[in-house]
């Protein structure tokens, strides 16, 4: 499926899949930079954090819902669904903006909270589930031999994007003052409408590439995933809600805990370094899958890695004792940078597994209603550990910051429960790929 090298720019894998993948993710991606503005979002519309906190909940719980109930559209017409992401993205963030000018004019509004929900939540929700969904077959097709790496480094957009917007966002908060952060989400709506547009103009499927005509009968989606025994697709998706459900609860409390140790001073530097790995496993991970004959393998290796971390950080109370500590903090910060690495690779590696058990006539639409434990994880992994960290173990203070290490060590008893239960399900339910069958009959 590689195009040819003098077919032009219409034939060039890069400009029709890589690039536009990268425009799309890139701007997509910025939801995750949320902990940058909650709190000036907050004060300023009159609220407290946690009230406002849920915007973000219903982003990530709208992103996987869409992408659900709206991946036939996908299968059916990229054009249509990356404009329709485009669109809604762009809108949602403009509208977002529009209900902070209109919460910090009526501070306490409750009608300037709930617009944020909607615009933030499920408008952009939209937007991302769409626009997360658009690329991913697409760049599976013009990267037939290279899958992983292809979808790796489409995702991984997604996960740089925080690292890449972050410092401009917080210049763009510091440089216009008070009224900053409302300007910021009009100004940016704009530019990452223009980014997603050109990405939409550009993405197409290869030439030769055959989707079925409207009166063509193609499997269903059930039909096809009862091609597999269905015990093997209910182990990806519970072991890929698992990994995200993980990831959030110590992401989210990720600041906290590398306080909790003594590196409050450093606490920027090492989100920035966290968003790496995270954008590194996105493509690390998914572009040695390319070589593994079972990609499945690759998730044992991000269960097994996570759960060594986890036990090492419990065994030596590293979060508890770091503070001063030189080495517990290394076993720490090495926990955080894996898990994010892990939780990377997760996504990035999820189509292509799939692709490989299921074939690629569907993969957009499967693809969709697996990204739906994006949508429970999003709910389930914040609020787990807050909820944990609420209830267990005494608030003190570590160099004038009010943190709980009992209750951050408890999030990582539950933690690396879950991720014991992943690796069960990855080895019992998932089945080898047919990939994985057809190479071990060609020994």
């Amino acid at each position: 499926m590689e195009n040819t090298k003098t077919g032009g720019w219409r034939t060039n894998k890069w400009i029709r899949a890589a690039i536009p993948a990268l425009l799309l993710h890139c701007s997509i991606g910025t939801v995750y930079c949320w902990s940058i503005f909650s709190t000036e979002i907050a004060n300023y519309i009159g609220f407290s954090k946690g009230a406002v906190e849920w915007a973000f909940s219903f982003a990530i719980f709208f992103l996987g819902m869409s992408a659900a109930f709206l991946g036939n559209i996908v299968e059916k017409d990229i054009h249509k669904s990356s404009l329709i992401a485009s669109i809604c993205f762009a809108a949602g963030m403009a509208l977002t903006g529009l209900f902070i000018w209109y919460g910090g004019a009526h501070k306490g509004s409750v009608l300037a909270l709930v617009g944020i929900y909607i615009s933030y939540g499920f408008i952009m929700g939209v937007g991302l589930g769409t626009g997360y969904l658009s690329p991913v077959k697409t760049l599976m097709l013009w990267f037939s031999d290279k899958k992983g790496l292809a979808t790796g480094l489409a995702v991984a957009g997604f996960g740089a994007a925080k690292a890449i917007a972050s410092p401009i966002m917080q210049n763009m908060l510091s440089g216009m003052g008070e009224t900053g952060i409302y300007k910021m989400f009009l100004i940016l709506a704009c530019v990452y409408f223009v980014m997603m547009f050109l990405g939409h103009l550009l993405l197409a499927k290869p030439a030769d590439w055959h989707e079925p005509a409207k009166g063509e009968k193609k499997p269903g989606i059930i039909e096809t995933l009862k091609t597999k025994p269905i015990g093997n697709y209910i182990g990806i998706w519970l072991m890929f809600y698992i990994n995200i459900t993980c990831g959030l609860a110590i992401i989210s409390q990720e600041k906290m805990i590398v306080k909790c140790i003594g590196l409050a001073a450093s606490v920027g530097l090492i989100s920035t370094i966290s968003a790496v790995f995270n954008a590194g496993g996105r493509l690390g991970f998914s572009a040695w899958a390319d070589k593994m004959k079972d990609r499945n393998t690759i998730y044992k290796m991000i269960f097994i890695i996570s759960i060594v971390l986890t036990i090492i950080t419990i065994a030596t109370s590293g979060i508890k004792n770091g503070d001063g500590n030189v080495l517990l903090c290394v076993i720490v910060l090495a926990l955080i940078f894996m898990v994010n690495a892990g939780y990377g690779g997760g996504f990035s590696n999820v189509p292509t597994l799939l692709s490989d058990h299921y074939g690629m006539g569907s993969i957009s639409a499967i693809h969709g209603i697996t990204l739906s434990a994006w949508a429970f994880a999003g709910l389930s992994g914040n609020q787990m550990a807050n909820w944990i960290v609420n209830h267990f173990g005494e608030w003190t203070e570590v160099h004038g910051v009010q943190v709980n290490p009992t209750g951050y060590q408890t999030v990582l008893y539950v933690t690396c429960a879950l991720y014991v239960v992943a690796l069960l399900l990855s080895i019992i339910l998932v089945r080898p790929s047919d990939k994985a069958l057809a190479a071990k009959k060609a020994k």
